[in-house]
């Protein structure tokens, strides 16, 4: 009786035994070498996960920098810091290297008593729902909301809604683009933080169809454009855009823009455009 209970608990461990074995050899034959610098990168990025770098989240970007498949200076968050340990984990020189500083601008500075109301909302704050009941409250249909869907969305704590218009805070901004994604309008854009002036309207219309919704929106009247020496202005429909590549921050253009849509933005601080303008 003892023996024929032995004898099957014996094939069957003896089965568990080879197939543990052929397993084992299986997964060291074919099993994928994970290379461990990878998880050294990702020891000392901040785990931020915001997607500034143009990845997924920091697991994303330690394995693509290591393969090769970006630069060792994408995290903004880390800055420098982070660039400088990556390049010593990688062997890679980075005298020479620098972390590109990048910032949220919201191109609407339409705030309280600026722009005309459609009708008085009084349903959830969020600029997504308001915007879905007949367009939103707002007149403008290029402005900003200011119920804080991008406030919500920063991880950053870099954003805040002073007088109806939402109001990038430089100093905390680590440019990841989160803000961009929610905001409904399309109003908010990622640009260099040295560069300082940008147009703080997002209305393509006529200036006429402008200044019936907007007192302090862009009316394409085309100065700014042509006092820039650098070409850095041209105008989107009726609206001027900066692009921020070819701008050199002389400012003339903000000193011919008859309506003042043209702001200049300290480097690096929370202080507004109205305050520098004032």
């Amino acid at each position: 009786m003892l023996q024929e209970i032995l004898i099957p608990v014996a094939i069957l461990g003896g089965l568990g035994l080879f197939f543990g074995l052929c397993l084992s050899y299986a997964s060291k034959k074919f099993g994928v070498k994970v290379d461990e610098r990878i998880g050294k990168v990702r020891d000392v990025l901040p785990g931020a996960n915001c997607g500034a770098c143009g990845f997924t989240g920091c697991d994303g970007y330690a394995e693509a920098v290591v393969s090769g498949n970006a630069d060792i200076n994408k995290c903004t968050v880390g800055g420098r810091d982070v660039m400088v340990s990556i390049g010593e984990i990688l062997g890679k020189d980075t005298s020479t290297s620098s972390v590109e500083c990048k910032v949220g601008r919201v191109m609407c500075g339409a705030d309280n008593g600026k722009t005309r109301t459609k009708y008085d909302y009084s349903g959830i704050k969020d600029c997504t729902a308001a915007t879905a009941l007949y367009g939103g409250p707002t007149a403008c249909m290029y402005g900003c909301i200011g119920m804080g869907d991008c406030a919500k969305a920063c991880p950053f704590g870099a954003i805040v809604v002073e007088r109806g218009v939402a109001r990038v805070l430089a100093a905390k901004c680590k440019g990841c683009g989160k803000c961009v994604e929610v905001c409904p309008r399309n109003i908010i854009k990622i640009v260099p933080k040295e560069k300082q002036y940008t147009v703080r309207c997002n209305n393509p219309q006529r200036g006429n169809f402008v200044m019936k919704v907007c007192k302090v929106g862009c009316i394409g009247c085309r100065k700014c454009s042509k006092v820039c020496e650098a070409g850095a202005i041209t105008n989107d429909g009726f609206v001027a855009r900066i692009n921020p590549e070819l701008c050199t921050n002389c400012g003339k253009c903000m000193e011919v823009c008859p309506n003042h849509v043209i702001n200049k933005y300290p480097v690096c601080s929370d202080e507004g455009p109205a305050a520098v303008n004032e």
